[in-house]
């Protein structure tokens, strides 16, 4: 007879609101946590998948309290996204309407995620300071004083924000833990986390560390470090890092922080999906890494806690995507030390998509929308280039000569190829790619892949200091 593993029963909730917080905790077994003891507490199992939809309830909550909202308002809020995500959701079932501003680095997902729930998304520059009138906050504060009856909930300087964390995040890891907590790490997006549970664990052991995550480029490390102001840098982890302090930020009750680059966050998230089968985003990578790195470093066991504060969903075409990846330089790749290295897409990795010649161009169609690719080469049975079949060979076949989609690609590709050896120059290169054509790399026995402008752009952007 098959034993049960869980003999609770999940309860019923009358509303999506009450299944916000009480999160489990997951302890961290299969990656090296050095003497201590690693527990994740499992915030990517709120409805909205991040920590974030405990600040919603309780920033709204405020405003109502304080008669800022009225039935059927509009919110504003700049977010990298999950804050977002989470005032769409709550919102959505308290009747209101909510715009968001977000950093134009954030994922596909995200985005889409946003719409899906109902929010109004403005994309705003990602390259500017806080001082300049296209930052995101200063996007959102002009909107919410354009719009009538419009509520800027502003995360960054709403006390509900660190409250929601004082009163119920910090109280449910004592209670899980029993009062066994030595350190607590975490990043700072807005503050409210990292200050909201710090305190409260304080207020129970004032020996219990509390620990920064902080990527490289954000200004909290320094300042945690060394009580150095510096010039804030740029990074690619979302969520989470900072070019100012925020209002509701209390650096006092941070004991140390750590520096982590991209790409340690990053791999450190593809680690944790590997080893312990959790899918979580990439802020989680950076708090993960920090929170590894103190485990390993201490001399005793302790019991140390963590967030899982998004879900890794909304990265699925970043971080958890190879291409990407190896496009960002996070992934090693072999290098040949010839015109190869350029190939963005390697044929004998696997790593593109190809056509036989017998292929009906309707599939050739699906393929290109499939794996969002302009070109594909099309392979004859001993695996040489027969040809190319790109958008512009498909528009002409189903407009200029109206043709049957059904119709083999081999009937529409060109067969005008420029084909180069391994051993070709860069500048041989660019002068095919100046002609307007794709650099086919290939000799004798093999096909290599297709070198395009975008696959150049990126070697020479490699070389750069």
């Amino acid at each position: 007879m098959t034993e049960t593993r869980h003999a609770r029963t999940a309860p019923i909730y009358g509303n999506m609101l009450e299944m916000i917080g009480n999160t489990p905790m997951l302890e961290v077994t299969r990656m090296d946590t050095g003497p201590c003891r690693l527990f994740v507490k499992m915030e990517s199992m709120n409805p909205g998948n991040s920590i974030k939809d405990r600040i919603a309830v309780s920033m709204i909550e405020a405003a109502e309290s304080k008669g800022l909202l009225k039935p059927g308002g509009l919110i504003v809020e700049a977010t990298a996204g999950n804050t977002g995500l989470a005032l769409a959701l709550v919102g959505s079932q308290k009747g209101y309407t909510v715009v968001v501003v977000v950093p134009d680095k954030m994922s596909h997902e995200k985005i889409s995620h946003l719409k899906a729930v109902g929010a109004e998304v403005v994309l705003s520059r990602s390259d500017v300071t806080k001082e300049h009138p296209d930052y995101y906050q200063n996007v959102a504060a002009r909107l919410a004083a354009s719009r009538p009856g419009a509520f800027y909930i502003n995360q960054f300087a709403n006390a509900a924000n660190r409250e929601a964390h004082y009163t119920t995040t910090g109280p449910e890891i004592w209670a899980q833990l029993e009062g066994k907590v030595d350190a607590f790490v975490a990043g700072v997006g807005s503050g409210g986390t990292i200050s909201g549970v710090g305190s409260y664990l304080k207020e129970q052991d004032d020996s219990i560390e509390i620990v920064l995550a902080d990527p490289t480029g954000s200004i909290l490390e320094p300042l945690v470090n060394e009580g150095r102001e510096v010039e804030p840098g740029s990074w690619i982890v979302e969520g989470i890092g900072e070019d100012f302090v925020p209002d509701i930020l209390e650096l006092e009750v941070v004991d140390k922080a750590y520096r982590i680059d991209d790409r340690d966050a990053l791999l450190t998230a593809r680690q944790l999906l590997r080893d312990e089968g959790v899918l979580a985003g990439s802020s989680v990578g950076t708090l993960l890494c920090a929170a590894l790195r103190y485990c390993r470093e201490q001399k005793e066991a302790k019991n140390v806690v963590t967030l899982i504060c998004d879900h890794g969903a909304k990265y699925l075409s970043k971080m958890f995507n190879d291409h990407w990846m190896t496009d960002q330089g996070f992934i090693e790749r072999t290098k040949h030390g010839n015109i190869r290295d350029l190939i963005s897409r390697r044929h004998l990795d696997g790593e593109d998509f190809t056509l036989e010649p017998g292929e009906p161009l309707a599939q050739a169609v699906r393929r290109m929308r499939m794996y969002d690719v302009s070109q594909m080469a099309v392979l004859d049975e001993h695996g040489r280039v027969a040809g190319i079949l790109d958008e512009s060979d498909v528009l002409v076949a189903l407009t200029g000569r109206k043709a049957d989609p059904h119709s083999p690609v081999s009937e529409f590709m060109t067969r005008k190829l420029e084909t180069i050896t391994p051993d070709a120059t860069l500048e041989k290169v660019l002068e095919i790619l100046e002609d307007g054509m794709v650099a086919i790399v290939c000799d004798e026995d093999q096909y290599y892949g297709l070198i395009t402008r975008i696959d150049v752009i990126h070697f020479l952007r490699e070389q750069l200091p």
